[in-house]
């Protein structure tokens, strides 16, 4: 989200729902963060089955989101992208986008892209969820992905 036109996303009841977390080492102070607001967000909306595994970087997130996708009802994957001076930012960005997106759409499971990719790290913390920030990516993601779970729920009842 762009920090505007924000849903406003509200709570849903997902009782019943198991989550995956996976977060990325890179920039371990904000995805701490992220990882505590999306346990929050899961928690707010009824959700007690919640397991969260690291990796080290946003690249190693899309296999660890797959293999949590076919354990879990819903997959919020986090981490921090900052570009710096070389493609390898752009790289980075459209092969973690391209893998979380192929597996939802192959797993047919909502996989949250919790992913920041920033110009800066002021931009970051602007997004991370913490007491300043403007954006609460860890919670919107979760949400999200709790409630994209909920109407593939709906959509399989007969």
């Amino acid at each position: 989200m762009a920090g505007f036109g924000d849903p406003r996303m509200q709570t849903v009841d997902a009782s019943g729902l198991r989550l995956g977390i996976v977060g990325a080492r890179w920039h371990a102070d904000l995805i701490d963060h992220m990882i505590e607001r999306a346990k929050s967000a899961a928690e707010a909306c009824g959700v007690t089955d919640v397991v969260v595994h690291r990796v080290a970087g946003a690249v190693e997130l899309p296999v660890v989101a797959q293999a949590l996708a076919r354990q879990c009802d819903a997959v919020v994957a986090l981490g921090v992208v900052i570009k710096g001076e070389t493609e390898h930012f752009e790289y980075v960005c459209d092969s973690v986008t391209t893998g979380l997106t192929r597996i939802a759409l192959d797993e047919s499971i909502p996989v949250a892209h919790g992913v920041l990719t920033v110009h800066s790290l002021g931009q970051a913390r602007d997004r991370a969820g913490l007491e300043d920030s403007i954006e609460d990516k860890g919670w919107q993601s979760t949400v999200a992905a709790l409630d994209a779970a909920l109407v593939l729920r709906d959509l399989s009842k007969p």
